[in-house]
């Protein structure tokens, strides 16, 4: 099973009255009756097995969730009345872009989904010269499609009320040239490195909101001409204990690591 199936899915292992939560876009109001989308309306009925009256948690991504119950069930429509607007937040104090390098799909996706639950801010794929998958313009769409997906999934399993941003591909001096024009002075820039002996403890704790941008290369690695061009754009090269990583455990530890020091975990 692909770690995407696990994320479509999750809402079969628990209990469906207290943690029925789904994600919907559109603008909400206390009394409002709304129709669920197509996709929702499936994993209310058929997967969940929600019936009329039973509680539902609804959010739009901007901030807040919305409390309801379902209102009416026929074959074409679901309805939801919601009953309560709850100002609740879970978003960290620390804004992590990741730049993740593209890896092949199953791997990516458990990035993504890992990433979300971790707390990052914003998710940048970018194309590296030893990584392994190639997209076209149409399958980069709808790569993009799919990955959204897993983030809106991902928020609907651990509580998150704001969506991040998932960005779509482009290449590493892309990205680069970007940070480079759009940083502050204030934004900490870090690479993981396996060559390096600094780590995160040796760098001065970021002030409070300041935005971390992360760069993990592909399963290969960054070739030394890109590591260069790395470093010449303002990144600190870190590395995470004695053992070199996988791009998908690199990404984790470290989103993990920063939480830990400088995040939602810290002082915890």
């Amino acid at each position: 099973m692909s770690p995407f199936s696990e994320i479509v899915t999750y809402h079969t292992l628990l209990d469906p009255i207290m943690h029925a939560r789904f994600y919907h876009p559109a603008e909400m109001s206390m009394g409002q009756v709304l129709e669920l989308s197509h996709e929702n309306k499936h994993h209310a009925t058929r997967v969940l097995r929600l019936k009329k009256g039973n509680p539902v948690t609804l959010f739009n991504g901007r901030g807040g969730e919305f409390f309801g119950h379902i209102d009416h069930i026929t074959k074409s429509s679901t309805t939801v009345r919601i009953e309560s607007y709850h100002n609740k937040e879970c978003e960290s104090p620390l804004h992590i872009e990741l730049a993740q390098a593209i890896c092949v799909n199953e791997k990516m996706d458990w990035i993504i989904q890992k990433a979300v639950e971790l707390g990052v801010t914003c998710i940048q794929p970018v194309m590296t010269t030893r990584s392994i998958v190639h997209l076209s313009d149409e399958r980069s769409s709808k790569r993009l499609q799919h990955w959204h997906k897993i983030v809106i999934a991902s928020c609907e399993q651990c509580g998150r009320n704001r969506l991040p941003d998932m960005k779509s591909l482009i290449t590493l001096p892309q990205w680069l040239s970007h940070k480079k024009t759009n940083c502050s002075s204030n934004d900490l820039h870090l690479m993981l490195s396996p060559i390096t002996t600094q780590s995160l403890r040796n760098i001065a704790a970021p002030s409070l909101n300041t935005n971390v941008a992360l760069v993990i290369g592909p399963e290969g690695g960054f070739t030394e001409d890109e590591e260069a061009a790395i470093s010449q754009a303002g990144f600190l090269p870190i590395r995470l204990g004695q053992r070199i990583l996988r791009t998908e455990t690199a990404a984790l530890a470290a989103i993990a690591a920063l939480q830990a020091l400088w995040g939602d975990y810290a002082g915890s």
